[in-house]
């Protein structure tokens, strides 16, 4: 099934904040919280689907023929292409009934694990929503990504202690997650982390020899914070707007981003990303591989762990049609001069 089909066959599913549109732009839900929106006006998430789009790429069908290679490496993992499930805390709450939170992560590291890439899973309040994932990445023997959100140092060596008994591919953090609406003045309380927090956690992943990603990295004095702290990627991302309003795109602070620290850490990039093509955007502006969130719970709604097989299996085989029309042979020989 196409994206067009597991979106259609999601509506009834889904919902009510999720209106599992056609395209995933972030205008149908502009705002809206909780649910897939963004915060404010709501006009981050749709400005991130609009940057991949301003881009165009440069077809070039002048060389020896081949079948492109969508293979990259990831924190040491060889994965099959260069897009990984993000992470969703409480699927029900935000987009319905359907799926609690372990029959989500079920169907999208299952899916993600067959088609030889990996899904992070979300994080919140309720430390249940940590157990269901870990217990699910460790029956998959590691196959996944834990995120981990902000926590006060008490709670964040809890959650990271289950999380690294499963050894994992990697545990990340999403520190914008400091600023979601539901999280302000919760218990356990979530906040901003100074750089010597953030070393302490990276070099505690490191003692269990896992290594250690930072989400929601939006400028290069904080990627460059963030390596010499010991991470070892980022995610440029904006949390899909829904921690601040009025941010840039993530495809616009990208390669300014790429270039500070200039292969220092690996560098991931979400916010937007729909397709093939935009993954190609991605990678051509030096993101290592991009991470796709929103789609996938159309994609498990409208059809369960195969409607997420499905979607990876159209975004690899858009980014093949890209790569065979533009001259890349293999992700590697994507570059800043296939973009226009």
């Amino acid at each position: 099934m196409s994206y067009v089909d597991l979106a259609a066959a999601a509506r009834g599913n889904i919902g009510p904040f999720c209106k599992a549109c056609p395209v995933c732009d972030g205008r149908a839900c502009a705002g809206v919280i909780p649910g897939p929106g963004d915060k404010g006006v709501g006009r981050v998430a749709h400005r991130n689907w609009g940057a991949w789009q301003a881009l165009s790429v440069n077809m070039d069908t002048l060389h020896e023929g081949y079948s492109a290679d969508t293979r990259v490496t990831v924190l040491g993992q060889e994965l099959s292409l260069p897009v990984m499930v993000g992470p969703v805390g409480d699927v029900r709450k935000h987009y319905g009934e359907r799926y609690d939170t372990t029959g989500y992560n079920e169907a999208v590291l299952h899916a993600a694990s067959s088609m030889g890439t990996l899904a992070f899973t979300g994080d919140g309040p309720d430390p249940s929503l940590m157990t269901a994932a870990t217990k699910v990445v460790a029956r998959l023997g590691g196959r996944g990504v834990p995120t981990v959100k902000p926590w006060d140092d008490e709670t964040l060596e809890t959650r990271l202690l289950q999380i690294l008994l499963t050894r994992p591919a990697a545990v990340a953090m999403d520190i914008d997650a400091a600023g979601l609406p539901f999280l302000r003045g919760m218990n356990p309380p979530a906040g901003a982390k100074s750089p010597e927090q953030i070393a302490r956690v990276a070099a505690r992943c490191h003692e269990a020899g896992v290594p250690f990603v930072l989400k929601g990295v939006m400028t290069a004095s904080a990627a460059l914070r963030a390596a010499e702290a010991g991470v070892d990627a980022i995610v440029v991302s904006n949390h899909g707007g829904r921690v601040l309003d009025g941010v840039p795109a993530t495809a616009d602070v990208l390669p300014l981003i790429v270039e500070t620290v200039d292969d220092r850490i690996e560098v991931l990039v979400d916010g937007g990303i729909r397709s093939g093509l935009d993954v190609f955007r991605a990678l051509a502006l030096g993101a290592r591989a991009c991470l796709v969130c929103r789609p996938f719970v159309v994609a498990a709604y409208g059809g369960g762990e195969d409607g997420v097989r499905s979607y990876l299996e159209q975004l690899q085989s858009e980014l093949v049609d890209v790569m065979e029309m533009c001259g890349a042979a293999t992700t590697a020989d994507i570059s800043r001069e296939m973009l226009w």
